[in-house]
């Protein structure tokens, strides 16, 4: 297999060379055809046409191994783990440079738009090079990740490979990154004064890098299959804290509720760079250091943000040259303290009573306003006396930067449920929560970008309503009680068993059509609208429904919901009967293609099977539908079934 990969390899190599002198022949439309099959790895006697491309080039094939500049490899392209994936971030990589591969083995966890999953190797043999690194975001699915090789003896020719050095498709067309035409420019000589403020540049996110002692950087985790940022609630441990496996370390508020971040190995917390009230924090953001030994800690006092992305080390050394420098310029040692803070850079400025402007990054500033602190306080330590994130972070920290009283305008630390008052008394600002955040922009898009129709229909519930008194009588010695909610959702799952296509949702291509009926559940919370999911509804009982729904709907106004009791529905109701609601249309929770708004029951004169006038209980259903998956008739028929369950429940229980 090896050797069809070698010349798979070394004839790419040759096309793309020959192209540059030959752009009319023959060969240069072969060039993405070969380059593609090599980095898809298929193997080259499936492809008999590639041959004949090469044909017409006859002698030239003789000096075809001039162009075998890097051992026989494979580049591993980032990949689409999800039906919507387009792009994804690493979160961690599982193997290490050097490592064997075998087939099965966890290359990385990889942070998609649904969850965070496990990367799977395809295929055995050694991991060459790590083309990106731990908490890399945004990488488009195909772009190189990683170099392997088929032998182990291969690794180290790869010690400088960068994706721009191989050729299209990862056929590995060019030379090493250490060849002496991209020496120069890629690995300039250093600076002896630069070295030394700062030798621990480029750390890992493993914290092997630098003078630090071993660490780890803790990033932001994905609590939650459609989590992609969050905010620090609270901190459950305090810096140089023991943490044991388990342990509640912090409360994270995610997108769906207010969830516990608990610890996965035993050690100490040396350092937390996101202080409680941080909003909108992506997920992988470095949010505290963590170390296995208690006598590190002391070493991370003075550790930032900015060194946890591998841009610094510890700061005591960082002041030697800058001091070197500062002792050439002195003209007398009275002046020195007077030439440093003229030598300060732009953060010190904002201090004097000049006035000047303030050079921030936005997310800094944005941090500072929430946090209610002066950014002009703040230490810079970005490029040209720029204050980025850290700089504030590691002021409010401190307990610096208070606000002036000419900007009291300016709103607090967003708290849960606090209200901030606005300096007109005409109203209040209440601040959004995350989870009400969220829902909002889903809302609009789904608005937006679904072509929601609407159909209307009046179900008599006179039966329901005697069949429920009834079991709710022989229930009562349990403590149980049945709602009509719990007859909506299994008369739901009953007519989508018989019209199966409304249990589906819209893929662009394809429309994606359930075979597990699990109906969403929309629940009012005080953090805003949430929606968990009773799995398997059609096949549960009213009882079983209703213990569901109530232990959910318990969760979900505590904020506990886990994860999988939100992920997964298939089909949504929002019921406001009990607001005395006669009828309302809700809007579809995407990518599911219907959701039934139940309105509340009420008497009304109704024409009886005899052809009588006679009074009768009716309640009033709305089905929203996704026109691009429910047609009309099909949601109408839905429809039918679903009041003929309704009418009859007894039919439902057979």
């Amino acid at each position: 297999m090896s050797s069809w990969r070698r010349a798979v390899q070394l004839g790419a190599r040759f096309i793309r060379s020959t192209s540059k002198t030959n752009k009319g022949s023959a060969a240069v439309t072969g060039i993405p055809t070969c380059t593609r099959y090599y980095s898809t790895g298929i193997t080259l006697i499936q492809h008999p046409q590639w041959l004949r491309t090469l044909v017409p080039l006859g002698p030239q094939l003789v000096s075809l191994r001039g162009f075998a500049d890097l051992p026989a490899h494979s580049e591993l392209t980032m990949p689409s783990l999800s039906p919507t994936m387009s792009q994804g971030n690493i979160v961690e990589w599982k193997k290490k440079e050097g490592d064997e591969l075998a087939s099965g083995d966890i290359l990385c966890m990889v942070e998609t738009d649904k969850a965070t999953l496990e990367w799977e190797n395809q295929d055995d043999g050694f991991l060459a090079k790590i083309l990106v690194g731990d908490n890399s975001k945004d990488i488009p699915v195909g772009t190189p990740v990683a170099v392997i090789t088929d032998e182990k003896d291969d690794v180290a020719a790869f010690a400088n490979y960068s994706p721009s050095s191989g050729g299209a498709g990862g056929g590995g067309g060019g030379a090493p990154a250490d060849s002496p035409k991209e020496q120069k420019p890629s690995a300039p000589a250093a600076d002896p004064e630069s070295s030394e403020a700062n030798p621990g540049s480029g750390g890992a996110a493993d914290g092997g890098g630098g003078d630090w002692p071993p660490h780890s950087v803790m990033g932001l985790p994905s609590l939650s299959p459609t989590m992609s940022q969050g905010n620090i609630a609270s901190w459950k441990k305090k810096e140089g804290e023991q943490v044991g496996a388990g342990d509640e370390m912090a409360e994270i508020e995610t997108d769906k509720a207010t969830m516990a971040w608990e610890s996965q190995d035993d050690g100490f917390i040396a350092k937390i760079l996101l202080q409680e009230g941080a909003k909108d924090i992506p997920v992988g953001t470095p949010a505290m250091i963590f170390v296995e030994e208690e006598a590190d800690i002391a070493a991370f006092k003075d550790y930032t943000a900015e060194d946890a992305k591998g841009g610094g080390a510890p700061k005591k050394p960082a002041a030697k040259p800058e001091a070197k420098k500062e002792g050439k310029q002195e003209t007398a040692p009275q002046q020195q303290p007077q030439q440093q803070q003229e030598q300060k850079p732009t953060p010190s400025q904002p201090k004097q009573p000049s006035g000047g402007r303030v050079i921030a990054s936005p997310y800094a500033k944005k941090l500072a306003r929430e946090a209610n602190v002066d950014i002009s306080q703040a230490t810079a330590t970005g490029p040209e006396g720029r204050i980025v994130a850290a700089d504030v972070q590691k002021l409010i920290s401190e307990g610096g930067g208070k606000a002036k009283p000419q900007k009291a305008d300016a709103p607090g630390p967003e708290q849960s449920g606090q209200i901030t008052s606005a300096q007109s008394d005409d109203y209040s600002d209440i601040p959004n929560s995350q989870i009400r955040r969220i829902t909002a922009k889903r809302l609009l898009e789904s608005k937006q970008t679904v072509p929601h129709y609407y159909l209307t229909i009046d179900c008599r519930v006179d039966k329901l309503v005697q069949l429920r008194q009834q079991l709710n009588a022989g229930l009562a010695k349990d403590g149980k009680k049945l709602s009509v909610n719990d007859f909506v959702i299994k008369a739901s799952a009953q007519a989508l068993k018989k019209v199966p296509g409304v249990n589906a949702s819209w893929h662009g291509d394809f429309i994606r059509q359930y075979h597990n009926i699990d109906i969403s559940i929309a629940v009012q919370t005080p953090s805003g609208l949430m929606v968990p999911v009773v799995k398997d509804s059609d096949s549960k009982g009213l009882t079983e429904i209703g213990s569901a729904v109530k232990d959910l709907a318990g969760k979900a106004k505590e904020g506990k919901l886990g994860p999988a009791e939100m992920a997964g529905g298939t089909f949504t109701i929002s019921n406001l009967g009990m607001y005395n609601v006669d009828n309302f249309s809700a809007v579809i929770n995407q990518p599911q293609a219907a959701i039934l708004a139940v309105g509340g029951s009420s008497k009304r004169v109704v024409v009886g099977s005899s052809g009588e006038f006679e009074e009768g209980t009716m309640m009033s259903v709305t089905l929203s539908c996704d026109h691009r998956v429910v047609d009309g008739a099909m949601g109408a028929q839905w429809l039918q079934a679903f009041r003929g369950y309704i009418e009859d429940p007894v039919s439902m229980l057979l």
